[in-house]
């Protein structure tokens, strides 16, 4: 074999070999990437709520954390980050890294801000994912102890005969808890000021202070102050009275047939937070939610397990913004510039 000969031989040795080496080198990147997927998660998780602590939200965002922790190996860190009507605390997510280790828990009122903020620092529809729900509460009509009224067609009545004298705190300012009072006004045929918190936990505390008379909240929030006497409950919204407490009508036994405006909390994600990981996340939620332990303890409060795909979650989003639109329109609801 002459040395030309023996050199292109060489040539092609090494060439080949290091075509295998190129090749294996490639399938195992895929192979660490394809590991390092499935292995979400690997770190510790932020779940942000843009509520203050207290309110129903917080509450069920703790049972739920800690079951994906238990189930993941990883811990779940529960943050508040109130303010700006929710929009403080949804901006932080929907600018964080979409890498499914910042989520958070909304209520309706994501919905509604779409249709009042003008200027949103983010897309509602575009920023964020639906990843699934977790629950929905009716709504629970709670009044001071000193009001001097003992049900529905006595609230009423004495609101009219006090036309713009009496408060009622909302947990937002143009959110589901606004909408929802604004909504009772229109139907009640009455005047009650809204007084804007940070929340519903806020609130309950001036609500049991009597700074404000009367609230409309999730009954997660008002149970146990009325089963001590702080608060006295007039009606709830829904078909049937709560197993938590049986003597309370509903507002259609109480005289006010309609009036519903059912709230739902649900998980969202940065827009393009992988899908694999979004269907991970709304799995594991969806698992724990009917678990028998967190069922008892969501339905003893007055919450309803609410299991759905991220799909079916995004639907629902886009139907309550027709529905909350109508009442909006009818309220004439506007926020001060």
């Amino acid at each position: 074999m002459s040395n030309g000969q023996h050199a292109r031989k060489c040539a092609f040795a090494f060439m080949h070999a290091l075509a295998q080496v190129l090749v294996v080198g490639a399938f195992t990147a895929l192979s660490g990437s394809a590991v390092a997927q499935q292995a979400y998660p690997n770190k510790p998780i932020r779940f942000i709520t843009p509520f203050p602590p207290g309110g129903s939200t917080t509450i069920v965002l703790r049972l739920v954390g800690q079951k994906l922790t238990e189930a993941w190996g990883q811990q779940v860190i529960i943050e508040n980050r109130p303010g700006g009507n929710t929009i403080i605390g949804t901006e932080s997510v929907a600018k964080s890294p979409p890498d499914g280790y910042t989520i958070m828990m909304v209520n309706a009122t994501y919905v509604i801000n779409a249709l009042l903020v003008p200027n949103l620092p983010y897309d509602s529809f575009k920023d964020l994912a639906a990843v699934t729900t977790v629950y929905g509460n009716e709504t629970i009509l709670v009044l001071h102890p000193a009001v001097p009224a003992n049900d529905l067609g006595e609230f009423i009545a004495l609101a009219k005969s006090k036309p713009g004298q009496l408060n009622f705190g909302a947990g937002d300012h143009g959110g589901i808890t606004h909408v929802r009072s604004e909504l009772f006004n229109i139907m009640a045929g009455v005047k009650i000021n809204a007084i804007p918190y940070k929340g519903t936990g806020p609130v309950m505390i001036d609500l049991v202070g009597g700074h404000v008379q009367m609230a409309l909240v999730p009954p997660i929030a008002a149970i146990p102050h009325v089963k001590s006497g702080k608060l006295k409950a007039i009606a709830v919204t829904g078909d049937a009275r709560l197993s938590a407490l049986p003597q309370i009508p509903t507002f259609t036994e109480a005289g006010m047939r309609g009036f519903e405006l059912k709230n739902w909390n649900g998980v969202l994600a940065p827009a393009a937070t992988p899908k694999d990981i979004i269907a991970k996340i709304a799995g594991e939620i969806a698992r724990i939610v009917v678990m028998p332990d967190i069922k008892e303890k969501l339905v003893s409060q007055g919450l309803d397990p609410l299991v759905s795909t991220p799909e079916q979650f995004a639907t629902m989003m886009k139907a309550d913004g027709a529905r909350f639109a109508k009442v909006i329109k009818t309220a004439n609801i506007k926020l001060e510039k």
